[in-house]
């Protein structure tokens, strides 16, 4: 079916993949149609406009098989539209639920990761450069309060591109025409076009984080606190957008001419001149913090916000990243990585059972001593010095008695959540050649709960609800801080 006259619709589509150039004039197109709303109206969008731009359109149609027979429907309608748009159609199937469990990731992102894959191949065998995807306005709003509750920067808050590399291969094009038009929009054009789709049931279950921001989150935020949220958020997503880019922008030019010149000169989108000075740390924060991310990635290093600061704020520090690898920056604001042998660990450890009632062992030039007795109901225990009490049932059954090794996370008492080990020594001020040999005690299920001259672990501390209460006596040599 081809759209009979020139709707108000498809003139703003047009206009988008003119102004944006999106696609050139004569070439050919993937187009991902999952058989929903969005895609359908996407391929007769692109059908309808192929004629005149002189474009071959191909459908892609990836089967998830999460949904049974619905699923296979979905790829029916796909290829039977295909069909009688008399285009060429490409499928492939998977059992994602099943390669989620063996990859031990989410489904959702075993989907996502397996179509990616499957349209990124599709075009390199057919030696089509670009995949239009049907992402709209209402996707971005919701991908916005995605990456905003797992605690995203500013490009991750930034969204979507109209063009980005594709993530299962950088040399096919993912295009987005429809990125400015909202869901109501496409189904109104649907609606007056007669386009068959078809729902998806899954998009309405509260299993997955995005189908509850859609479903919950943002018509509260409508209906209670800004009725133009998804203006507000497009509006900020594209502030946010710009903002991180310059900021990406500045820090590729300091790392490429570092040295060069004493100022370096950079400018923005709308040619005004800025001056970034040569010395990391009279960057703007923004700035520096882009310097560092960049070089991370160029080491295959995650750069977490933490890792990120670490190294912004404190240089000639190492950050341990690995077992045997750590990253540190200089005065100049170059990150470098540096190898550590395994065998600078001391591996020796001793495995304690907790049989009984009370036990002594010795270790690493300690003496401990351990007891475990039930918890009075109502004040807790007082502690002598020299003895901590954990809870005896978060500790377990057995115990093990080891020293630090790289890559160690501990969670003192009072923080929110694990930090490196190696970042507490440093804060704490324990000299690099003692660290090796101090003492650290790991729960039954492997986690830290003790450590010579450090806080006890938060996740062990006794609450109003500990039943038994470990007391736990360290006699130790020396000074640990």
């Amino acid at each position: 079916m081809t759209i009979t006259g020139v709707s108000e619709f498809l003139q703003r589509v047009e206009n988008a993949v003119r102004q944006r150039r999106l696609f050139v004039r004569g070439q050919e197109i993937l187009a991902a149609v999952s058989g929903g709303a969005d895609s359908m109206v996407l391929l007769h969008v692109l059908h309808s406009l192929a004629q005149k731009k002189r474009w071959t359109i191909s459908v892609a149609h990836f089967n998830h098989r999460l949904r049974g027979r619905a699923s296979d429907a979905d790829e029916k309608l796909v290829r039977q539209t295909a069909k009688k748009l008399r285009l060429k159609f490409f499928g492939e199937s998977a059992d994602v639920k099943k390669i989620a469990a063996q990859t031990k990731l989410s489904i959702e992102m075993a989907a996502r990761k397996l179509r990616h894959e499957f349209l990124a191949q599709t075009a390199r065998k057919q030696k089509i450069p670009t995949v239009a995807l049907a992402h709209h306005a209402d996707d971005q709003v919701e991908l916005f309060f995605l990456r905003l509750l797992r605690g995203a920067g500013g490009e991750g808050l930034a969204g979507m591109k109209w063009r980005s590399p594709s993530s299962a291969d950088k040399k096919v094009v993912l295009v987005r025409p429809l990125l400015a038009f909202s869901k109501a929009e496409l189904l109104a054009f649907a609606g007056e076009n007669k386009i068959r789709f078809r729902d998806d049931a899954t998009n309405s279950a509260s299993d997955f984080l995005r189908n509850r921001i859609r479903n919950e989150l943002l018509p509260l935020l409508r209906k209670n606190y800004q009725p133009a949220v998804d203006k507000t958020v497009l509006r900020l997503m594209e502030i946010t957008g710009a903002e991180a880019e310059f900021a990406s922008e500045a820090a590729r030019e300091f790392c490429g001419r570092r040295g060069d010149e004493s100022q370096i000169k950079i400018g923005n989108k709308l040619g005004t001149p800025h001056v970034v000075s040569h010395n990391f740390t009279e960057l703007p924060v923004a700035v520096q913090r882009k310097v560092l991310q960049q070089q991370l990635a160029g080491l295959g290093v995650a750069a977490d916000f933490e890792l990120v600061e670490r190294l912004r704020e404190t240089p000639d520090r190492p950050a341990s990243v690995a077992a045997d690898a750590s990253v540190v920056r200089d005065a100049a604001g170059k990150v470098s990585c540096r190898r550590q042998e395994s065998g600078d660990f001391n591996s020796a450890e001793l495995r304690l059972k907790l049989s009984g009632r009370a036990g002594r062992a010795e270790f690493g030039g300690g003496k401990f001593r351990w007891q475990i007795r039930s918890r009075q109901k109502a004040a807790l225990p007082q502690k002598p010095a020299g003895v901590e009490f954990f809870d005896a049932d978060k500790v377990g059954d057995q115990i093990i008695l080891r020293h630090w090794r790289a890559g160690d996370r501990f969670q003192p008492i009072g923080l929110k959540s694990a930090v490196k080990l190696q970042d507490l020594f440093t804060n704490a001020k324990i000299l690099a050649a003692l660290r090796r040999e101090l003492v650290l005690a790991t729960a039954e299920n492997g986690e830290i709960f003790w450590v010579e001259g450090l806080r006890i672990g938060e996740k062990f501390k006794l609450t109003p609800g500990t039943a038994r209460v470990f007391v736990w006596s360290a006699r130790l040599q020396r000074v640990a801080a």
